[in-house]
Parts: C-alpha cells; sequence; structure tokens
C-alpha cells in the first residue's frame, strides 16, 4: 500500500514538472527594445555672415517747407492739397494772374528787365522756357545767361500764352523757382490775403521713406532692403542723412536718414505707411559655421559643438540669420556636428 502511493506521488510530481515545461516553452517572449533615434545633425559650412539692423520708417513725402509770394498783390487763387504742380504749372494767382513755377536752384531776386542784362537768374528763365518748347536764341555762356532780343521775344510770347501782361520782362512776383516738381500739402491762407506771406507748404513729389536712428552708421548712398506690406521687399538706397539730432515726444534725439526705392511702381498705391528698413550691418567672409542649434553650453564656460568623435571646444564669432561664426581645433568644412531638435 506504501509502495502504491509513492509510485503515485511520483506521478504527480512528475506531471508537474511536465506541465512547467509546457508552460515554459509557450510562455510569450520579452520585445526587442526599439532601437535609438538617431540625432539631427548639420554639416559645418564655410560662409559669409552679415548682420543686419531693422528700424521702422515712414512712408511719406519728405518733410514740408513753408511757400511764400513775393509781391504785394491779393491771392485770388490756391491749389487744392495734395495738387502735383510741375514746370509752367501755376503756384498760385495773385491778383487774378498766375505765379508759374520754374525749375532752378536760384531764386528770382530782381526784376529780368534790362537789355543785356547778364546773370545765374537770367539763365534761368532761358533754361525753362526753351524746356517749354520756346526759342530763346543763341546763349554766349553755359552757366550765366543774357537777356538778348530773341530772349525777350520768348518771353512775351510766352506771357502772351499765360494771359500774363504782354511786357517782355520779368517781375520777381511773376515766377516761383524750384529745384524740382512740388506737392501741396497744406494751405496756410485764403484768397483775399496778401501775397507776400507763407500761403501754403510744399513737399517733393517723390516718395520716401524717413527713419530716425541714434547714429550715422549709414551714408548716403547706401543700399537697404524695404520689407513693403504685401510681404514683398524692395531695394532701396539711402539718399541723405541728415546732420542735425532731433527729438521727438521725449524720445532720444536722432538723425533723420531718408530713403528711396529703386522702383517707384512698388509703392505707388500707398501715401503713407509704417514699413520695416534693414540696414547691412558688419560682414565676415568665407567663415566656418554652424547653425545656432549646434552650439552646446559648456558647464565650465564657453561652447562645443558635438561631433563623431566627441565634444569640440569652439570659441564663437559672429551671429547673424541663425548661423554663429566657430573657430577651432578639429573643426572641418563639411564635418558633421549635432544639431538640437
Amino acid at each position: 500500500m506504501r509502495k502504491r502511493w509513492l509510485i503515485t506521488g511520483l506521478v504527480v510530481a512528475g506531471l508537474a514538472a511536465g506541465a512547467t515545461v509546457v508552460a515554459t516553452r509557450h510562455q510569450r517572449p520579452e520585445p526587442a527594445p526599439e532601437p535609438t533615434e538617431k540625432p539631427a545633425t548639420a554639416q559645418i559650412e564655410r560662409r559669409t555672415l552679415s548682420t543686419v539692423e531693422k528700424l521702422t520708417g515712414t512712408l511719406g513725402f519728405g518733410s514740408a517747407r513753408p511757400l511764400a509770394g513775393h509781391s504785394e498783390a491779393i491771392v485770388t487763387w490756391l491749389p487744392p492739397v495734395g495738387t502735383t504742380i510741375r514746370r509752367g504749372d501755376q503756384v498760385f494767382r495773385a491778383d487774378d494772374k498766375p505765379v508759374t513755377l520754374f525749375y532752378g536752384g536760384l531764386p528770382l531776386y530782381r526784376p529780368i528787365a534790362t537789355p543785356g542784362m547778364t546773370g545765374r537768374d537770367v539763365r534761368i528763365v532761358v533754361d525753362n522756357l526753351r524746356a517749354l518748347g520756346y526759342s530763346t536764341g543763341p546763349q554766349k555762356r553755359r552757366e550765366i545767361g543774357e537777356l538778348t532780343p530773341k530772349l525777350v521775344e520768348a518771353i512775351k510770347r510766352w506771357q502772351k500764352d499765360v494771359e500774363l501782361p504782354v511786357t517782355g520782362t520779368i517781375a520777381v512776383g511773376d515766377l516761383e523757382v524750384q529745384s524740382a516738381a512740388v506737392r501741396v500739402a497744406s494751405i496756410s491762407v485764403q484768397p483775399g490775403s496778401p501775397a507776400n506771406a507763407e500761403l501754403m507748404t510744399i513737399t517733393s513729389t517723390r516718395k520716401v521713406i524717413t527713419v530716425g536712428m541714434e547714429s550715422a552708421s549709414v551714408k548716403r548712398g547706401d543700399r537697404v532692403t524695404v520689407g513693403l506690406p504685401d510681404e514683398r521687399t524692395a531695394k532701396a538706397r539711402v539718399v541723405s542723412v541728415g546732420r542735425v539730432l532731433e527729438s521727438a515726444d521725449q524720445s532720444p534725439p536722432k538723425l533723420t536718414v531718408t530713403i528711396t526705392v529703386d522702383d517707384p511702381a512698388m509703392v505707388s498705391k500707398l501715401d503713407a505707411a509704417d514699413l520695416e528698413v534693414s540696414f547691412p550691418g558688419r560682414t565676415r567672409k568665407g567663415v566656418l559655421a554652424v547653425p545656432i542649434e549646434a552650439l552646446v553650453a559648456l558647464t565650465e564656460g564657453g561652447y562645443a559643438v558635438q561631433g563623431p568623435e566627441g565634444l569640440i571646444a569652439v570659441k564663437t564669432g559672429m551671429f547673424a540669420d541663425g548661423w554663429v561664426e566657430i573657430t577651432g581645433d578639429g573643426l572641418a568644412e563639411g564635418a558633421d556636428v549635432v544639431v538640437a531638435s
């Protein structure tokens, strides 16, 4: 009896062991570890880096300046604000006679009346009448004009055409001399006022962008880029840099920098706007550079980049457009470095 129980126990134990083996054989295997994702890399490049200073500029017609008449007459007509006045157009009317715009760099300071008189003011009359299509006859000198009989005849024809008294002479108040066409910015008086006072303010007809800069870091002729409201960019250049520091609204004094775009059609539909102007700064040519994300800050200070063989200590130079200049031992153009993702 005892022997039978012993055999039975051994069989049960054997079955239990077999069950354990079967269970072990059919157990689900552990999942293999996923491969580690490779870090993003970039190459060390040899590039030209340039810094850019971005400032807000104001598009308009430039600074307005006053215009006054030069006679004791009474103003009888004034142009509307926004009017463009070109050579030969009337600027205003005094005693119901037109005061005409001529181009030149010298105001009319005396009557053009004495036969044979010479001067740069006479030359202004010669040049403008010729530009308007009147034959003035030959002149002996290029810069100096002479009131010849032929010029007197031309003055009379012009006076008849613009409905001035045909005298062959020009009074100081008959002309308004400006360097180019002008635009009426504002009107200061009403018809019936004396003409020998400030009548209006005028500006250039050319649209310009004015920028205030705290230091004269640019010069005339420098190239700049202007960002337009429609996200286009326009090439432009500096045409003047102010010499007087001016302050507005208790802000730090600034110099006025005036800019014009190369293609005026790009701003033809804008009369006024705030635009972003990009001024070029320093330039470094042919330097080794990496994306800024490749820099690794070291605990002991300074920076390094992670190359295939480990960290490489670097010295940083110019930062521009998301790149940084680097120098150091073990750096080579085309080498891979790790960048932060």
